[in-house]
């Protein structure tokens, strides 16, 4: 079995424009006679490889205690791609992900792998792209960057995504990885009332 961490280390994570950064306190040190060693942190949900909840951009939607597990965890579709991600990007991917699916060896798989896509690369989702992704029905769509959409102007993109409840798993790292389906795990932290939380998210090859 072949596990890929494709997660950021958090104090070292890439912050988002304007986000605070994470910061690491020593409260107890076993060098300077405590019991133990002890540590507390700060940081923002949006640090470092997290997921966004509707209630991020959407007033009413569901916080990130509120997102069906199953959205979270299950087979998944990882593809390339660079830059924009347009409506026919989308298409395209969302074709290839599907006869993967129909090919795969592990039978889970052959129902699941098409409704988790994850892209690799410096990529960013258009608006038609994520209307593709909305209409298709799609429960998860992962990326490298620290937004789904273009840096500068990512709302219109989360509104489209969010409110069709397409759960957005932002900052991964897949080099290393192939294309191809594989079993994701990004279950997030549960901060109870937020509109995200930051996971541990993984990989694990059929």
């Amino acid at each position: 079995m072949k596990i890929y961490d494709i997660s950021q280390e958090v104090f070292g994570c890439v912050v988002f424009p304007g986000d605070p950064a994470p910061e690491r306190f020593e409260i107890l040190k076993k060098s300077e006679g405590a019991v133990c060693n002890l540590t507390a942190f700060k940081m923002c949900a949006h640090n470092g490889t997290h997921v966004d909840a509707p209630f991020h951009f959407i007033d009413g939607g569901k916080t990130i205690d509120e997102v069906d597990a199953e959205r979270f965890v299950g087979y998944a579709y990882v593809t390339a791609h660079e830059g924009e991600l347009t409506e026919a990007d989308a298409l395209r991917i969302l074709e290839k992900a599907e006869a993967a699916q129909k090919n795969a060896a592990v039978p889970g798989a052959r129902t699941d792998a098409a409704k988790r896509i994850l892209v690799k690369g410096k990529a960013f989702v258009s608006e038609g792209a994520a209307r593709v992704f909305a209409k298709h029905g799609i429960l998860l769509f992962g990326n490298e960057s620290q937004t789904v959409g273009p840096e500068d102007a990512p709302r219109n993109v989360h509104l489209i995504m969010l409110g069709a409840e397409i759960v957005l798993l932002e900052g991964i790292r897949l080099d290393g990885v192939e294309e191809g389906i594989y079993l994701l795990n990004a279950m997030p932290v549960n901060l109870g009332g937020s509109d995200g939380a930051p996971c541990r998210a993984i990989l694990i090859a059929p």
